[in-house]
């Protein structure tokens, strides 16, 4: 996956102290995705994973990404 498709996911950019950063996307208050770090990327490929989850949970292409997204905003009940 893009830094390009995490930014049309919705993904928003954190900052960290140093030359790095990374993506988060919230879906709801202890439903978070989070990337790997920019430093950590080669060749443009990032991965998302469920932030702090055991066992890890790893996305790595956008259509999957964008599906579960999808299926997991529908269901908020506002």
């Amino acid at each position: 996956m893009t830094e390009h498709e995490l930014q049309l996911l919705g993904f928003e950019k954190q900052n960290s102290d140093e030359d790095w950063y990374y993506y988060t996307y919230t879906v709801a208050r202890g439903l978070e995705f989070i990337t790997n770090a920019s430093d950590e990327t080669e060749d443009d490929n990032w991965f998302v994973e469920f932030f702090e989850s055991d066992p890890v949970v790893r996305f790595t292409e956008f259509g999957e990404v964008q599906a579960f997204i999808n299926l997991l905003t529908s269901r908020i009940v506002k």
